[in-house]
This record gives structure tokens, C-alpha cells and sequence, in this order.
């Protein structure tokens, strides 16, 4: 039997999966200040949450939101946010690096 050599893949095939991280600013309107949201998303999403800043009142919730997974779970994550009726931003400036 003759042995058959392989091209080895690039690392963009091995991995197509790639994890990223993304920040994100979450606005809550008033309806669900009191919603467990970030942690309802953890549950839902193989994503990983890292609350990075947030202000909260009675009338907004405003949350900059780390998110770590793989990006096609990451964009039906904040479909879903959406979906809760949370507005979603990313973050452009990193100015919370600490």
C-alpha cells in the first residue's frame, strides 16, 4: 500500500471555531432594570460575561459588557439581546482598559 501525504491545514482550518472577545454597551430601557439579563445570556450562550463597567437607575441600565465565545454564538447572543429589547453598541474606544 502506497502511503498518501497530506497537506497540512492552515491554522484559519484547524480552527474554525476561533474564539474572540468583543465589548459591547448594553442599554436597558425600564422594563427590565430588574430582568437578570447578562446572566439569563450566560445560561443561554456557550459565551463567557465580564461586566466591565455599569450604571444603573430607575429609568436606564447601562452595562459595557465583555464577551468571550466564538463568533457565530456571539452574533445570536446579541440577536438575542436585541430581541429582550436591550440596544446594543459596540464599544469603540477601549477607555475602560484597567
Amino acid at each position: 500500500m502506497a502511503a498518501t501525504r497530506t497537506k497540512p491545514k492552515p491554522a484559519s482550518a484547524t480552527r474554525p471555531h476561533q474564539r474572540e472577545k468583543k465589548r459591547l454597551w448594553l442599554m436597558y430601557p425600564p422594563r427590565l432594570i430588574t430582568t437578570p439579563v447578562i446572566w439569563q445570556l450566560a445560561h443561554k450562550f456557550d459565551v463567557i460575561t465580564n461586566v466591565r463597567q455599569a450604571s444603573v437607575t430607575d429609568e436606564i441600565g447601562i452595562v459595557c459588557l465583555e464577551l468571550d465565545g466564538e463568533r457565530a454564538v456571539m452574533k445570536e447572543a446579541i440577536k438575542w439581546l436585541e430581541r429582550q429589547g436591550v440596544s446594543v453598541e459596540p464599544v469603540e474606544i477601549n477607555v475602560i482598559e484597567s
